[in-house]
């Protein structure tokens, strides 16, 4: 019986086989590539899980919008019922600074956000539209150009 010896071929981990790969092409690419300085019109946030884990997570992008140098308002339509006084200032969030919109008689939510971005009185609106399909989208992105506003949609599953 022979016994034939095979070298073994050693595997690299995957940190090592990402570091042997050149960086240069990926800072190339990302140096020709760099992002828009020119802010989208419309975004959208998904949250899911309890009320008070999604207000946990929302908390700090509200803290940042109300703090914006921009001085025009950080518009809130129709908040869920959690999204209290008191929560925006425990939140810390500068609550000079925004207002709090809720529809009335016929209106719709997504009447108003589009009202409140057209207006060009707020620098973000920030609604929660859902579902949100793509005709309602488009009309918060048109609202949001004419008013040179930011609309964010808050989806909480």
């Amino acid at each position: 019986m022979q016994l034939v010896h095979t070298p073994q071929h050693t595997q690299l981990s995957l940190f090592e086989a990402f570091m042997a790969q050149p960086l240069a092409p990926i800072l190339k690419e990302t140096v020709e590539a760099p992002w828009s300085a020119e802010p989208e019109a419309f975004s959208e946030l998904s949250l899911r899980g309890t009320a008070g884990s999604c207000l946990s997570l929302l908390a700090p992008v509200l803290r940042e919008l109300s703090e914006e140098q921009d001085a025009r308002w950080l518009t809130l339509i129709a908040p869920p019922a959690s999204l209290t006084q008191a929560w925006l200032r425990d939140a810390g969030l500068n609550r000079e600074r925004i207002l709090l919109l809720q529809p009335r008689g016929t209106q719709s939510a997504q009447q108003l956000t589009c009202e409140a971005l057209r207006l060009g009185r707020s620098h973000t609106v920030v609604s929660w539209l859902n579902p949100l399909n793509a005709t309602a989208k488009q009309q918060l992105i048109s609202a949001a150009r004419m008013g040179d506003a930011q609309s964010l949609n808050i989806r909480l599953g």
